[in-house]
């Protein structure tokens, strides 16, 4: 027995055992918190197209409908700034594995909510929980280097695309049909279920990557959080970018339906299919594009392009008059909007001092939350009142002078000499 463990000593040697052990450790970190990030996704894109339908087996009303929404988007508001800088205070772990288990109990309370007031009260509580995308952010600053700080938030972003594609089709198969309320049991315990599994994987496998003192370090009041954004010459501008870009984002994507159809007479099955080619496009960007342009160029140019072009593809689609270009148009800004999310959080986390990363990273969340609250409401009053093109018109008056916000704050970076994800 001794000579054989001898023999497999020297056939596999001690060290090579420490390497890849070392290395799973170091991939099972980012696989976790890309799979709690995908899971959020998944259940949220699985309930979007669904709300609508499972507001009316509660007899609500169409505006009412809409409160379910904005109620998601309000909880993520408040709470993504506090729970950031909890997570500076007593770490990242801690908080993905309350909020990943508060997620489960929101989709099982929307499954038996009895009346609306009851369904809208949980997607507040549910947006609550959701707000720990600053506290992923922060884990994967923790855990990275300025050179592959933006290639690992791009994985998070293709993580949110590929969820964002996955939830609704999951979604349609997983619903009865003309099964009232209880037609939506299925998805929504699906979604609690993976949830489940999300708060069980961070308890199993994430490790606190952030040093003991900054773990300790008292946090910050909001409004001192807020004074130091809006004083940095980096941070301000880039938390205005945040806006320009979720404000016109998010009023596009809650009129998109309704203005291909006053344009082009499109019904759900193109509109459906359009969201499939924007989540592949954005994904595939991300995996393949966007670290070798970082790489070249530095966050603060690749975000300065994506917002040109983000840009760019509302004005076009204001000019275009033929269905066939839509697609092609989409792309063109799709490609813009895999560039944005990642940088922005690159630069921030790179800007922040590291025991406020967490904070400042969910201040961004809370501004992008509130834009997601304005955005739809702008558009639609937009739509209704002034036409189909204006809220697409918005979006390009929005997004190509926030591009040049970019540019300035790369200058201050470079007065600075703050290190970022560009190679020298």
């Amino acid at each position: 027995m001794l000579v054989a463990g001898m023999r497999l000593s020297q056939l596999v040697p001690i060290k090579w055992f420490h390497n890849v052990t070392k290395t799973l450790k170091t991939y099972g970190d980012m696989a976790t918190i890309q799979g709690i990030v995908f899971i959020n996704l998944v259940g949220f894109g699985l309930l979007v197209p669904l709300l609508p339908f499972f507001a009316k087996t509660l007899t609500a009303d169409p505006w009412q409908v809409t409160f379910l929404f904005s109620a998601y988007s309000a909880g993520q508001f408040i709470s993504e700034p506090i729970l950031g800088k909890w997570s500076d205070r007593i770490g990242r772990k801690p908080i993905l594995i309350i909020t990943t288990f508060m997620t489960m109990l929101g989709y099982i309370g929307l499954a038996f909510a009895p009346n609306i007031g009851w369904a809208v009260a949980v997607r507040f509580f549910s947006g609550l929980c959701a707000g720990n995308i600053s506290t992923i952010q922060g884990y994967v600053a923790d855990v990275s280097t300025p050179e592959n700080k933006a290639q690992r938030l791009a994985s998070i972003g293709v993580a949110f695309s590929l969820g964002f594609v996955v939830g609704p089709f999951l979604g349609s198969m997983l619903t009865t049909p003309g099964g009232g309320h209880d037609g939506y049991m299925v998805p929504l315990f699906f979604a609690a279920s993976m949830s489940g599994f999300s708060c069980l994987g961070s308890f199993l496998f994430l490790r606190e990557k952030r040093p003991n003192d900054q773990v300790r370090s008292p946090p910050l009041p909001l409004s001192q959080i807020i004074s130091l954004a809006l004083q940095s010459k980096i941070i301000a501008p880039i938390l205005l970018t945040t806006a320009a870009y979720t404000i016109a984002f998010a009023g596009l994507e809650s009129i998109f339906a309704l203005w291909s159809h006053a344009r082009y007479g499109w019904s759900e099955k193109e509109v459906g299919l359009m969201f499939l080619v924007i989540g592949i496009t954005a994904a595939s960007m991300q995996l393949t594009l966007l670290r070798p342009l970082i790489r070249r160029f530095g966050e603060f140019k690749v975000l300065g392009l994506g917002m040109m072009l983000f840009g760019l593809s509302f004005w076009l689609q204001t000019l275009n008059q033929i269905p066939a270009l839509i697609l092609v148009i989409v792309i063109i800004g799709t490609v813009g909007q895999s560039f944005i999310f990642s940088t922005i959080s690159a630069i921030l986390s790179h800007s922040a001092h590291p025991d406020r990363q967490g904070a400042m990273l969910g201040l961004n969340m809370s501004v992008s939350a509130l834009s997601r609250i304005v955005g739809p409401m702008v558009a639609g009053a937009l739509f209704s009142w002034a036409g189909p093109d204006y809220p697409v018109i918005l979006g390009g008056v929005l997004c190509i002078p926030a591009a040049g916000l970019a540019f300035w704050a790369e200058k201050e970076a470079k007065r600075l000499k703050l290190t970022t994800g560009k190679k020298a």
